[in-house]
C-alpha cells in the first residue's frame, strides 16, 4: 500500500477503547493495516456506485451502502 493514511496513536485509542489496558506497536500496526484495506475497498465500492449512478462524486449513502454490502452481517445502518 505504501505510505499509511492512519496514525498509529488512534489505531491504539481503538483498541483501548474496546478494553486492552494495552496494546504493542505489533498490534496496532496489524489492525492499522486492516482498518486500511478494509476502507479502501468500501472507497473503491463507493466509488463504483457513485458511477453507476452516472455522479463523479461519492456521497454518503453510497459510503454506507458499500459497507453494507462488504460488512453483510456486522454493519447495519441506523
Amino acid at each position: 500500500m505504501g505510505s499509511n493514511e492512519l496514525s498509529l496513536a488512534p489505531v491504539h485509542r481503538l483498541i483501548k477503547k474496546a478494553g486492552a489496558a494495552r496494546a504493542s506497536e505489533e498490534a496496532a500496526e496489524a489492525l492499522r493495516q486492516i482498518l486500511e484495506e478494509l476502507g479502501l475497498a468500501i472507497a473503491r465500492e463507493a466509488y463504483s456506485l457513485a458511477q453507476y449512478a452516472g455522479r463523479r462524486t461519492v456521497r454518503r449513502e453510497d459510503i454506507e451502502r458499500a459497507a453494507r454490502t462488504l460488512l453483510r452481517g456486522y454493519y447495519s445502518s441506523q
